[in-house]
């Protein structure tokens, strides 16, 4: 078929964690993009590589790292129709794969499952579809000798903007903005802040948003910047730094709180295997910090343990911040995405 570089080539469909789902469409010179910018500049995709991850390819994190990266520089792709921790291992040690991609929830699963495999064929490790926190980042690397290269992409912009690899990767932070785009973060009025500034990330590129006939475009694309719903800060070195998405904080007593950073505290505790981390209604304070909690196997929930969470977040962070709650739960409640 004779197609042209702004022809519409596929449609990503998107509904964020809730609401209505969103089609993103996409032109081939979006595809192009993609593999251009990702696998050349961040990846350095090469034919020897062989490549392996947990997200199926009807998402565009799937989509580029297990299809359209491998194909458009030759290399290979070892599927797992069940991307389990084990399954990912078996997979990593089998086809001596080069380049492992995955979520930071499942890097923290995946190094319980570690001891007694051989991952000396990884080369590289991915993360993106949430924030990877600095503890996960250093727990990995203390295990692996792999510095996770964490991004953040969109549906909307079809894969990664914002990234970095090898020395230029600072734990904590998602990076700096990808060849051919440019981002910055904005005020309330839409006006772009300096350096030292939080505020809603923005960006523009060679890829953008454009819902099918949805009137939220509107709401995405402003002046001429894609904007993304996520909080971040932008240090002097013109790195971003994730703070919350927009509509997560939590203002208690007049304080902004993102529920995220009070998350990445009461992860680095050894008796925590996840958490989720809201604002709770309360007469007082306007809203209080509610932390819910599934524990490692084997660690009992009482008022001590929940006294010794609620000092061990006071220490890390400011101590306005800690949980006043914490319910513990057998398991978080998640969506099939």
């Amino acid at each position: 078929v004779d197609t042209a570089s702004e022809d519409v080539c596929l449609l990503a469909f998107t509904s964020g964690t809730t609401g209505q789902p969103k089609a993103c469409a996409h032109f081939h010179r979006d595809v192009l993009a993609m593999a251009d910018v990702v696998a050349r500049h961040l990846l350095h995709t090469r034919p020897h590589d062989i490549y392996v991850g947990s997200p199926p390819i009807g998402f565009t994190f799937g989509l580029g790292a297990l299809l359209v990266f491998p194909m458009r520089f030759r290399a290979a792709v070892a599927p797992v129709e069940s991307p389990t921790p084990a399954a990912l291992l078996a997979a990593i040690e089998r086809f001596r794969v080069s380049c492992l991609f995955t979520a930071p929830f499942a890097y923290r699963t995946l190094l319980a499952e570690l001891p007694g495999r051989d991952i000396s064929s990884l080369r590289q490790c991915v993360s993106a579809g949430e924030f990877l926190p600095k503890a996960v980042s250093d727990a990995w690397y203390e295990r692996t000798g792999i510095r996770i290269i964490d991004g953040i992409g969109a549906t909307e912009m079809i894969h990664i903007f914002i990234s970095a690899a090898g020395d230029d990767i600072r734990p904590g932070a998602t990076g700096q903005p990808l060849p051919g785009y440019r981002a910055c973060v904005l005020d309330e009025a839409g006006r772009p802040m300096p350096p030292g500034s939080t505020g809603r990330l923005a960006v523009t590129g060679p890829t953008g948003c454009r819902y099918l006939d949805d009137e939220r475009q509107r709401d995405y694309v402003q002046q001429g910047w894609n904007v993304t719903g996520d909080l971040y800060r932008v240090d002097e070195d013109g790195y971003y730094w994730f703070v919350s998405r927009a509509d997560d904080m939590i203002v208690s007593a007049g304080y902004n709180i993102a529920g995220p950073e009070v998350e990445w505290a009461l992860l680095a505790h050894p008796a925590v295997s996840e958490c989720a981390v809201v604002g709770v209604p309360d007469p007082e304070r306007g809203m209080v910090v509610k932390a819910c909690v599934v524990l490692q196997l084997g660690r009992v929930a009482d008022a001590a343990l929940m006294r010794e969470l609620q000092d061990f977040v006071k220490q890390r962070i400011a101590p306005y911040k800690y949980p006043r709650i914490i319910e513990f739960l057998g398991a978080l409640p998640k969506t099939a995405t």
